[in-house]
Protein backbone atom coordinates (compact mmCIF):
# COMPACT_ATOMS: atom_id res chain seq x y z
CA UNK A 1 0.00 0.00 0.00
CA UNK A 2 1.45 3.15 -0.68
CA UNK A 3 2.27 6.13 2.18
CA UNK A 4 -0.09 8.79 1.06
CA UNK A 5 0.60 11.20 3.78
CA UNK A 6 2.13 14.52 3.14
CA UNK A 7 5.04 14.67 4.78
CA UNK A 8 5.89 17.35 7.45
CA UNK A 9 7.08 20.79 7.23
CA UNK A 10 10.64 21.38 8.59
CA UNK A 11 11.49 22.65 12.11
CA UNK A 12 11.78 26.55 11.84
CA UNK A 13 15.40 27.81 12.95
CA UNK A 14 15.72 28.86 16.12
CA UNK A 15 17.53 31.91 14.70
CA UNK A 16 14.56 32.71 12.50
CA UNK A 17 12.27 32.54 15.36
CA UNK A 18 14.61 34.30 17.69
CA UNK A 19 14.54 37.34 14.28
CA UNK A 20 10.44 36.96 14.24
CA UNK A 21 10.01 37.94 18.36
CA UNK A 22 12.94 40.21 18.20
CA UNK A 23 10.85 42.49 15.38
CA UNK A 24 7.69 41.77 17.17
CA UNK A 25 8.86 43.19 20.71
CA UNK A 26 10.67 46.39 18.63
CA UNK A 27 7.28 46.92 17.26
CA UNK A 28 9.19 47.32 13.48
CA UNK A 29 6.73 47.88 10.53
CA UNK A 30 7.86 44.40 8.31
CA UNK A 31 6.58 41.58 6.84
CA UNK A 32 7.61 38.69 4.22
CA UNK A 33 7.05 39.86 0.90
CA UNK A 34 6.99 37.15 -1.86
CA UNK A 35 7.09 33.08 -1.77
CA UNK A 36 4.56 33.10 0.93
CA UNK A 37 3.32 29.96 -0.24
CA UNK A 38 6.61 28.17 0.42
CA UNK A 39 6.85 30.83 4.49
CA UNK A 40 8.09 27.04 5.97
CA UNK A 41 10.85 26.75 3.46
CA UNK A 42 12.08 30.42 4.67
CA UNK A 43 11.24 29.58 8.42
CA UNK A 44 13.95 26.56 8.12
CA UNK A 45 16.36 28.87 6.35
CA UNK A 46 16.11 26.92 3.05
CA UNK A 47 14.65 29.72 1.31
CA UNK A 48 16.07 33.60 1.69
CA UNK A 49 14.21 35.63 3.67
CA UNK A 50 12.81 38.56 1.66
CA UNK A 51 12.02 40.95 4.34
CA UNK A 52 10.17 44.63 3.22
CA UNK A 53 10.77 47.34 6.29
CA UNK A 54 9.28 50.41 6.70
CA UNK A 55 12.14 53.36 5.90
CA UNK A 56 11.61 54.74 9.13
CA UNK A 57 12.80 51.61 11.24
CA UNK A 58 16.00 51.07 9.22
CA UNK A 59 18.29 51.77 12.08
CA UNK A 60 16.16 49.76 14.21
CA UNK A 61 16.06 47.21 12.04
CA UNK A 62 19.74 47.13 11.50
CA UNK A 63 20.05 47.18 15.22
CA UNK A 64 18.31 44.24 16.05
CA UNK A 65 19.93 41.51 13.20
CA UNK A 66 23.34 42.86 14.67
CA UNK A 67 21.81 42.03 18.03
CA UNK A 68 21.32 38.29 17.45
CA UNK A 69 25.05 38.09 15.23
CA UNK A 70 23.47 38.99 11.42
CA UNK A 71 26.84 40.25 9.72
CA UNK A 72 25.86 42.83 6.59
CA UNK A 73 27.40 41.68 3.62
CA UNK A 74 28.22 43.72 0.04
CA UNK A 75 26.54 42.28 -3.34
CA UNK A 76 28.83 41.89 -6.28
CA UNK A 77 28.52 45.46 -8.09
CA UNK A 78 26.25 44.88 -10.69
CA UNK A 79 23.73 43.30 -8.02
CA UNK A 80 23.99 46.36 -5.78
CA UNK A 81 20.91 47.86 -5.91
CA UNK A 82 19.65 51.06 -4.28
CA UNK A 83 16.99 50.54 -0.78
CA UNK A 84 17.95 46.92 -0.74
CA UNK A 85 20.88 45.74 1.58
CA UNK A 86 21.90 41.89 2.71
CA UNK A 87 22.59 40.03 5.81
CA UNK A 88 23.68 36.62 6.80
CA UNK A 89 23.18 35.14 10.56
CA UNK A 90 24.34 32.03 11.45
CA UNK A 91 22.37 29.22 13.25
CA UNK A 92 25.23 26.78 15.36
CA UNK A 93 22.42 24.29 16.40
CA UNK A 94 20.79 23.83 12.60
CA UNK A 95 24.19 24.46 10.92
CA UNK A 96 22.64 26.53 8.79
CA UNK A 97 23.29 30.06 7.48
CA UNK A 98 20.30 32.43 7.37
CA UNK A 99 20.49 34.83 4.47
CA UNK A 100 18.06 38.49 4.85
CA UNK A 101 17.43 40.18 1.85
CA UNK A 102 16.67 43.50 3.69
CA UNK A 103 14.56 45.67 1.45
CA UNK A 104 13.24 49.15 1.86
CA UNK A 105 12.40 49.86 -1.60
CA UNK A 106 10.14 47.13 -3.91
CA UNK A 107 13.00 47.16 -6.60
CA UNK A 108 12.39 44.50 -9.07
CA UNK A 109 12.47 43.52 -12.77
CA UNK A 110 14.87 41.12 -14.55
CA UNK A 111 17.62 39.69 -12.26
CA UNK A 112 20.60 40.99 -14.50
CA UNK A 113 18.99 44.93 -14.03
CA UNK A 114 16.21 44.78 -11.46
CA UNK A 115 15.01 48.27 -13.48
CA UNK A 116 11.89 49.42 -11.83
CA UNK A 117 10.82 50.52 -8.21
CA UNK A 118 6.92 50.07 -7.39
CA UNK A 119 6.11 52.82 -4.87
CA UNK A 120 4.03 50.69 -2.81
CA UNK A 121 5.58 49.81 0.37
CA UNK A 122 3.70 51.68 2.90
CA UNK A 123 0.35 50.49 1.48
CA UNK A 124 2.43 46.97 1.46
CA UNK A 125 2.94 46.89 5.04
CA UNK A 126 -0.09 48.29 5.75
CA UNK A 127 -2.28 45.43 4.67
CA UNK A 128 0.45 42.64 6.48
CA UNK A 129 -1.09 40.53 9.02
CA UNK A 130 0.81 37.58 11.18
CA UNK A 131 1.16 34.37 9.88
CA UNK A 132 3.17 32.11 12.31
CA UNK A 133 6.34 33.22 12.11
CA UNK A 134 5.77 35.97 9.40
CA UNK A 135 3.85 39.37 8.67
CA UNK A 136 2.78 38.97 5.32
CA UNK A 137 1.14 41.37 2.82
CA UNK A 138 -2.55 41.01 1.87
CA UNK A 139 -2.80 38.18 -0.72
CA UNK A 140 -3.88 41.27 -3.24
CA UNK A 141 -1.21 43.25 -2.96
CA UNK A 142 1.67 40.24 -3.36
CA UNK A 143 -0.61 38.79 -6.21
CA UNK A 144 0.23 42.66 -8.35
CA UNK A 145 3.60 42.60 -7.50
CA UNK A 146 4.35 39.11 -8.19
CA UNK A 147 2.76 39.61 -11.60
CA UNK A 148 4.88 42.59 -12.73
CA UNK A 149 7.78 40.85 -11.21
CA UNK A 150 6.84 38.02 -13.31
CA UNK A 151 6.35 39.80 -16.77
CA UNK A 152 9.52 41.85 -16.88
CA UNK A 153 11.30 38.85 -15.81
CA UNK A 154 9.82 36.61 -18.68
CA UNK A 155 7.65 38.15 -20.97
CA UNK A 156 9.73 40.88 -23.11
CA UNK A 157 10.80 40.46 -26.07
CA UNK A 158 14.93 40.65 -24.91
CA UNK A 159 14.47 38.42 -22.46
CA UNK A 160 11.87 35.80 -24.77
CA UNK A 161 15.57 35.86 -27.11
CA UNK A 162 17.47 34.13 -24.37
CA UNK A 163 14.90 31.59 -24.03
CA UNK A 164 13.40 32.31 -20.42
CA UNK A 165 10.05 32.60 -21.45
CA UNK A 166 8.36 30.14 -19.18
CA UNK A 167 7.66 29.93 -15.27
CA UNK A 168 9.57 27.57 -13.48
CA UNK A 169 8.10 24.84 -11.30
CA UNK A 170 8.01 27.08 -8.36
CA UNK A 171 6.68 30.23 -10.13
CA UNK A 172 3.47 28.78 -11.42
CA UNK A 173 3.02 27.06 -7.68
CA UNK A 174 3.33 30.55 -6.30
CA UNK A 175 0.99 31.88 -9.06
CA UNK A 176 -1.72 29.28 -8.77
CA UNK A 177 -1.48 29.72 -4.77
CA UNK A 178 -2.13 33.72 -4.80
CA UNK A 179 -4.99 33.32 -7.69
CA UNK A 180 -7.02 31.01 -5.21
CA UNK A 181 -6.81 34.07 -2.59
CA UNK A 182 -7.29 37.10 -3.94
CA UNK A 183 -10.27 39.17 -4.02
CA UNK A 184 -10.28 40.87 -7.83
CA UNK A 185 -12.77 43.76 -6.93
CA UNK A 186 -9.73 44.40 -4.18
CA UNK A 187 -7.35 43.91 -7.03
CA UNK A 188 -8.86 46.65 -9.48
CA UNK A 189 -9.15 49.08 -6.39
CA UNK A 190 -5.37 48.65 -5.45
CA UNK A 191 -4.49 49.19 -8.85
CA UNK A 192 -6.67 52.35 -9.56
CA UNK A 193 -5.43 54.02 -5.81
CA UNK A 194 -1.59 53.18 -6.22
CA UNK A 195 -0.84 52.02 -9.66
CA UNK A 196 -3.28 53.67 -11.69
CA UNK A 197 -0.88 53.53 -14.92
CA UNK A 198 -0.93 49.59 -14.97
CA UNK A 199 -5.06 49.51 -15.37
CA UNK A 200 -6.90 46.23 -14.91
CA UNK A 201 -7.41 45.33 -18.43
CA UNK A 202 -3.79 45.88 -19.07
CA UNK A 203 -3.32 43.25 -15.91
CA UNK A 204 -5.55 41.11 -17.08
CA UNK A 205 -3.62 40.41 -20.30
CA UNK A 206 -0.59 40.36 -18.24
CA UNK A 207 -1.70 37.63 -15.97
CA UNK A 208 -3.20 35.88 -19.17
CA UNK A 209 0.34 36.30 -21.06
CA UNK A 210 1.86 34.40 -17.94
CA UNK A 211 -0.01 31.20 -18.74
CA UNK A 212 1.88 28.40 -20.67
CA UNK A 213 -0.33 28.48 -23.64
CA UNK A 214 -0.07 31.89 -25.08
CA UNK A 215 1.90 32.95 -27.75
CA UNK A 216 5.37 34.25 -27.69
CA UNK A 217 4.10 37.50 -29.90
CA UNK A 218 1.14 38.22 -27.31
CA UNK A 219 3.15 37.62 -24.32
CA UNK A 220 6.19 40.14 -25.73
CA UNK A 221 3.42 42.78 -26.67
CA UNK A 222 1.84 42.43 -23.25
CA UNK A 223 5.25 42.51 -21.66
CA UNK A 224 5.99 45.98 -23.64
CA UNK A 225 3.08 47.56 -22.71
CA UNK A 226 3.58 47.21 -19.00
CA UNK A 227 7.49 49.03 -19.51
CA UNK A 228 5.45 51.40 -21.18
CA UNK A 229 3.32 51.82 -18.66
CA UNK A 230 5.83 51.66 -15.60
CA UNK A 231 7.63 54.04 -17.61
CA UNK A 232 8.06 56.66 -14.56
CA UNK A 233 8.97 53.70 -12.19
CA UNK A 234 11.71 53.22 -14.51
CA UNK A 235 15.99 53.00 -12.89
CA UNK A 236 17.10 53.96 -16.51
CA UNK A 237 15.93 54.96 -19.94
CA UNK A 238 14.17 51.48 -21.55
CA UNK A 239 16.80 50.94 -23.93
CA UNK A 240 19.60 51.55 -21.93
CA UNK A 241 18.15 48.81 -19.03
CA UNK A 242 17.43 46.19 -22.32
CA UNK A 243 21.15 46.93 -23.63
CA UNK A 244 22.84 46.23 -19.69
CA UNK A 245 20.62 43.45 -19.59
CA UNK A 246 22.42 41.55 -22.81
CA UNK A 247 25.42 43.05 -22.06
CA UNK A 248 25.47 41.22 -18.84
CA UNK A 249 24.08 37.90 -20.07
CA UNK A 250 26.83 37.70 -22.65
CA UNK A 251 29.47 38.65 -20.00
CA UNK A 252 27.85 36.02 -17.84
CA UNK A 253 28.34 33.52 -20.31
CA UNK A 254 31.57 34.07 -21.42
CA UNK A 255 32.93 33.87 -17.48
CA UNK A 256 31.48 30.79 -17.16
CA UNK A 257 32.44 28.54 -20.36
CA UNK A 258 35.54 30.25 -21.78
CA UNK A 259 36.97 31.06 -18.66
CA UNK A 260 35.43 28.58 -16.21
CA UNK A 261 34.85 31.29 -13.33
CA UNK A 262 31.54 31.39 -10.98
CA UNK A 263 29.49 34.13 -10.86
CA UNK A 264 30.96 37.12 -8.38
CA UNK A 265 30.06 36.31 -4.67
CA UNK A 266 29.20 38.45 -1.60
CA UNK A 267 31.70 40.31 0.54
CA UNK A 268 31.65 41.20 4.38
CA UNK A 269 31.27 44.87 5.19
CA UNK A 270 34.00 44.28 7.45
CA UNK A 271 36.51 43.48 4.83
CA UNK A 272 38.58 40.33 4.23
CA UNK A 273 40.40 38.23 6.67
CA UNK A 274 42.66 35.23 6.72
CA UNK A 275 41.98 32.59 8.74
CA UNK A 276 44.92 30.24 9.63
CA UNK A 277 44.06 26.45 10.92
CA UNK A 278 47.15 24.86 12.09
CA UNK A 279 47.48 21.34 13.49
CA UNK A 280 49.70 18.37 13.87
CA UNK A 281 49.55 15.25 11.71
CA UNK A 282 46.36 13.40 12.43
CA UNK A 283 44.18 16.46 13.78
CA UNK A 284 41.84 16.52 10.65
CA UNK A 285 43.23 20.26 9.74
CA UNK A 286 42.75 19.24 6.18
CA UNK A 287 39.44 17.65 6.55
CA UNK A 288 39.14 21.08 8.83
CA UNK A 289 39.85 23.29 6.18
CA UNK A 290 38.01 21.51 3.35
CA UNK A 291 34.41 22.08 5.50
CA UNK A 292 35.35 25.48 6.11
CA UNK A 293 36.21 26.11 2.49
CA UNK A 294 32.65 24.40 1.67
CA UNK A 295 30.87 26.04 3.99
CA UNK A 296 32.09 29.94 3.13
CA UNK A 297 32.04 29.69 -0.89
CA UNK A 298 28.48 29.17 -1.10
CA UNK A 299 28.07 32.48 -0.51
CA UNK A 300 31.32 34.62 0.00
CA UNK A 301 34.57 35.62 -2.23
CA UNK A 302 36.51 32.68 -0.68
CA UNK A 303 39.88 31.02 -1.60
CA UNK A 304 41.93 28.02 -0.28
CA UNK A 305 45.28 28.02 0.12
CA UNK A 306 47.64 25.85 1.11
CA UNK A 307 50.79 27.59 2.86
CA UNK A 308 52.38 24.57 4.23
CA UNK A 309 52.94 23.57 0.53
CA UNK A 310 53.42 26.48 -1.55
CA UNK A 311 53.31 26.30 -5.47
CA UNK A 312 57.11 26.61 -6.58
CA UNK A 313 57.82 30.02 -8.59
CA UNK A 314 60.30 29.83 -11.48
CA UNK A 315 63.44 30.78 -9.48
CA UNK A 316 62.25 27.69 -7.49
CA UNK A 317 61.86 25.31 -10.01
CA UNK A 318 65.01 26.47 -11.70
CA UNK A 319 66.76 26.03 -8.91
CA UNK A 320 65.28 22.18 -8.30
CA UNK A 321 66.05 21.47 -11.88
CA UNK A 322 69.78 22.65 -11.45
CA UNK A 323 70.10 20.50 -7.78
CA UNK A 324 68.46 17.43 -9.61
CA UNK A 325 71.37 17.56 -12.25
CA UNK A 326 73.60 17.50 -9.30
CA UNK A 327 71.53 14.15 -7.66
CA UNK A 328 71.47 12.53 -10.94
CA UNK A 329 75.31 12.52 -11.15
CA UNK A 330 74.65 11.02 -7.77
CA UNK A 331 77.16 14.06 -6.15
CA UNK A 332 74.64 13.89 -3.53
CA UNK A 333 71.57 12.70 -2.30
CA UNK A 334 68.16 13.94 -2.95
CA UNK A 335 66.05 16.05 -1.24
CA UNK A 336 65.34 14.51 2.05
CA UNK A 337 63.94 15.58 5.50
CA UNK A 338 65.65 17.09 8.20
CA UNK A 339 67.05 14.76 10.19
CA UNK A 340 68.23 12.22 7.74
CA UNK A 341 69.87 15.01 5.62
CA UNK A 342 71.82 15.06 8.53
CA UNK A 343 72.72 11.93 8.73
CA UNK A 344 73.51 11.04 4.51
CA UNK A 345 77.31 10.51 3.61
CA UNK A 346 77.99 11.60 -0.25
CA UNK A 347 80.67 13.46 -2.24
CA UNK A 348 79.50 16.76 -1.70
CA UNK A 349 78.06 17.63 1.15
CA UNK A 350 73.92 17.08 0.77
CA UNK A 351 73.48 20.41 3.50
CA UNK A 352 73.77 23.08 0.68
CA UNK A 353 71.62 21.68 -1.55
CA UNK A 354 69.21 21.21 1.36
CA UNK A 355 69.67 25.07 2.75
CA UNK A 356 68.80 26.03 -1.08
CA UNK A 357 65.76 24.18 -1.16
CA UNK A 358 64.56 25.70 1.97
CA UNK A 359 65.18 29.07 0.89
CA UNK A 360 63.02 28.72 -1.90
CA UNK A 361 60.44 27.01 -0.29
CA UNK A 362 60.60 30.51 2.47
CA UNK A 363 60.39 32.58 -0.11
CA UNK A 364 57.42 31.08 -2.11
CA UNK A 365 56.28 30.79 1.04
CA UNK A 366 56.17 34.18 1.88
CA UNK A 367 55.12 35.15 -1.96
CA UNK A 368 51.86 32.93 -1.58
CA UNK A 369 51.39 34.97 2.03
CA UNK A 370 51.41 38.45 -0.45
CA UNK A 371 49.20 37.19 -2.20
CA UNK A 372 46.53 36.01 0.21
CA UNK A 373 46.98 39.04 1.87
CA UNK A 374 46.14 40.89 -1.29
CA UNK A 375 43.16 38.56 -2.14
CA UNK A 376 41.30 39.54 2.11
CA UNK A 377 42.75 43.50 1.43
CA UNK A 378 40.04 43.25 -1.44
CA UNK A 379 37.28 41.68 0.53
CA UNK A 380 37.74 37.93 0.35
CA UNK A 381 37.79 35.56 2.41
CA UNK A 382 41.24 33.39 2.71
CA UNK A 383 41.55 30.02 4.17
CA UNK A 384 44.97 28.79 4.79
CA UNK A 385 46.48 25.56 5.11
CA UNK A 386 49.06 25.91 8.36
CA UNK A 387 50.90 29.30 9.09
CA UNK A 388 54.69 29.49 9.67
CA UNK A 389 54.60 30.43 13.70
CA UNK A 390 57.72 30.94 15.71
CA UNK A 391 56.74 28.58 18.51
CA UNK A 392 56.59 25.64 16.34
CA UNK A 393 59.90 24.04 15.01
CA UNK A 394 59.17 21.28 13.14
CA UNK A 395 57.24 22.58 10.12
CA UNK A 396 56.22 25.67 8.11
CA UNK A 397 58.94 28.03 9.96
CA UNK A 398 63.05 28.92 9.51
CA UNK A 399 65.02 25.65 9.15
CA UNK A 400 68.40 26.87 8.28
CA UNK A 401 69.88 28.09 11.32
CA UNK A 402 68.42 25.11 13.29
CA UNK A 403 69.83 22.82 10.46
CA UNK A 404 73.10 24.48 10.88
CA UNK A 405 73.02 24.24 14.59
CA UNK A 406 72.33 20.88 14.68
CA UNK A 407 74.86 20.28 11.86
CA UNK A 408 77.99 22.15 14.87
CA UNK A 409 76.81 19.59 17.14
CA UNK A 410 77.88 16.54 15.24
CA UNK A 411 81.26 14.80 14.07
CA UNK A 412 82.55 16.75 11.07
CA UNK A 413 81.95 14.51 7.70
CA UNK A 414 84.23 14.01 5.45
CA UNK A 415 82.25 15.93 2.63
CA UNK A 416 83.16 18.79 0.60
CA UNK A 417 81.12 22.03 0.76
CA UNK A 418 79.74 21.11 4.04
CA UNK A 419 78.10 24.50 5.28
CA UNK A 420 79.29 26.06 8.70
CA UNK A 421 77.65 28.25 10.71
CA UNK A 422 79.82 30.81 10.72
CA UNK A 423 80.94 30.88 6.62
CA UNK A 424 79.27 34.14 5.06
CA UNK A 425 77.24 31.72 2.46
CA UNK A 426 75.28 30.59 5.76
CA UNK A 427 74.84 34.03 6.94
CA UNK A 428 73.35 35.33 4.33
CA UNK A 429 71.15 32.37 3.82
CA UNK A 430 69.58 32.91 7.19
CA UNK A 431 69.40 36.35 6.96
CA UNK A 432 67.38 36.09 3.61
CA UNK A 433 65.26 32.83 5.20
CA UNK A 434 64.50 35.09 8.56
CA UNK A 435 63.40 37.98 6.62
CA UNK A 436 60.94 36.33 4.40
CA UNK A 437 58.88 35.15 7.95
CA UNK A 438 59.85 38.26 9.11
CA UNK A 439 57.61 39.38 6.83
CA UNK A 440 54.43 36.80 7.23
CA UNK A 441 52.68 38.80 10.31
CA UNK A 442 49.81 36.94 12.15
CA UNK A 443 46.59 36.14 10.13
CA UNK A 444 43.33 37.94 11.25
CA UNK A 445 42.26 34.60 13.11
CA UNK A 446 44.25 31.08 14.08
CA UNK A 447 42.91 28.41 15.19
CA UNK A 448 44.97 25.21 16.24
CA UNK A 449 43.76 21.61 16.03
CA UNK A 450 44.91 19.75 19.09
CA UNK A 451 44.98 16.09 19.58
CA UNK A 452 46.90 13.46 21.66
CA UNK A 453 49.45 12.22 19.74
CA UNK A 454 48.50 8.47 20.65
CA UNK A 455 45.27 9.18 18.74
CA UNK A 456 47.10 10.86 16.09
CA UNK A 457 49.15 7.94 15.32
CA UNK A 458 45.89 5.79 15.09
CA UNK A 459 44.37 7.89 12.76
CA UNK A 460 47.39 8.42 10.34
CA UNK A 461 47.99 4.81 9.78
CA UNK A 462 49.39 5.73 5.67
CA UNK A 463 52.22 7.51 7.41
CA UNK A 464 55.44 6.95 9.95
CA UNK A 465 54.04 6.56 13.45
CA UNK A 466 57.11 7.79 14.87
CA UNK A 467 57.19 11.08 12.66
CA UNK A 468 53.23 11.71 12.95
CA UNK A 469 53.61 11.11 16.63
CA UNK A 470 56.66 13.37 17.10
CA UNK A 471 55.04 16.41 15.00
CA UNK A 472 51.47 15.59 16.85
CA UNK A 473 53.40 15.93 20.41
CA UNK A 474 55.07 19.31 19.32
CA UNK A 475 51.43 20.72 19.29
CA UNK A 476 49.96 18.92 21.74
CA UNK A 477 52.83 19.99 24.45
CA UNK A 478 52.90 23.45 23.18
CA UNK A 479 52.25 26.54 25.20
CA UNK A 480 49.60 28.38 23.24
CA UNK A 481 49.01 31.43 26.04
CA UNK A 482 51.93 33.60 24.44
CA UNK A 483 49.96 33.38 21.15
CA UNK A 484 46.33 34.53 19.87
CA UNK A 485 45.49 30.99 18.73
CA UNK A 486 41.92 29.48 19.28
CA UNK A 487 42.25 25.93 20.51
CA UNK A 488 40.48 23.31 19.37
CA UNK A 489 40.12 19.66 20.51
CA UNK A 490 40.51 18.12 17.56
CA UNK A 491 39.52 13.72 19.24
CA UNK A 492 35.96 15.11 18.81
CA UNK A 493 33.88 13.98 16.13
CA UNK A 494 34.35 15.94 12.14
CA UNK A 495 30.81 16.98 12.83
CA UNK A 496 31.75 18.48 16.44
CA UNK A 497 34.92 19.98 15.22
CA UNK A 498 33.72 21.69 12.04
CA UNK A 499 30.80 23.19 13.85
CA UNK A 500 33.30 24.60 16.48
CA UNK A 501 35.44 25.64 13.71
CA UNK A 502 32.39 27.78 11.95
CA UNK A 503 30.92 28.95 14.79
CA UNK A 504 34.16 30.73 16.24
CA UNK A 505 35.05 31.89 12.45
CA UNK A 506 31.63 33.86 11.77
CA UNK A 507 32.22 35.54 15.43
CA UNK A 508 35.41 36.57 13.95
CA UNK A 509 34.92 37.70 10.35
Amino acid sequence: MLDDRVPSAPPPVGLVVRLSEALATDDISWCHWKSNNALDRSASGENDLDLLVSRADIVRFATVLRGLGFKQVWAPAEKQLPGILDYFGYDQVADRLIHVHAHYQLVLGHDRTKGYRLPIEDASLESAVRRGLFRVPAPEFELIVFIIRMMLKHSTWDVMLGGEKRLSKNERAELAYLQTRVDEDRVREILKRHLAYVDPDLFNDCVRALQPRSSVWTSARTGHRLQRGLRANARRPMPLDTSLKLWRRGRLAVRRRVFRRSSPKYRFEGGGAMIAIVGGDGAGKSTAVDGLHEWLARHFETTCIHLGKPDWSWTTIGIRAILKVGNMLRLYPADSSFQRTLEQESLISPGYPWLLRELCRARDRYRTYVRARRIAARGGLVILDRFPLSQIKLMDGPQIERFLDELAGRPQAKQFLSPRRTGALARFLIRRERSYYAQTVMPETLIALRVDPEIAVRRKTDEDADTVRVRSTEIWELDWSSTEAHLIDASKTRAQVLSEIKALVWAKV
